[in-house]
């Protein structure tokens, strides 16, 4: 299975050294660092991502 990585659309600005991509996994979904592909990456599972997700927008409300 060929993974498609996509990179954040928040990534490429000038400060772009937080940059993640994230691909469809069959076990879930696959989290890598864009700017070391080859350094391995985080697998969640759709309802672990959902929530990192939601945790991230309650902090940024803040």
């Amino acid at each position: 299975m060929t993974v498609q990585w996509r990179k954040s659309s928040y990534s490429g600005g000038a400060n772009d050294e937080q940059c993640v991509e994230l691909g469809r996994l069959s076990p879930g979904i696959g989290v890598r660092d864009s700017k070391n592909p080859d350094g391995g990456h985080l697998t969640l599972t759709p309802a672990q991502f959902t929530d990192i997700i939601d945790q991230l927008k309650r902090r940024t409300e803040r």
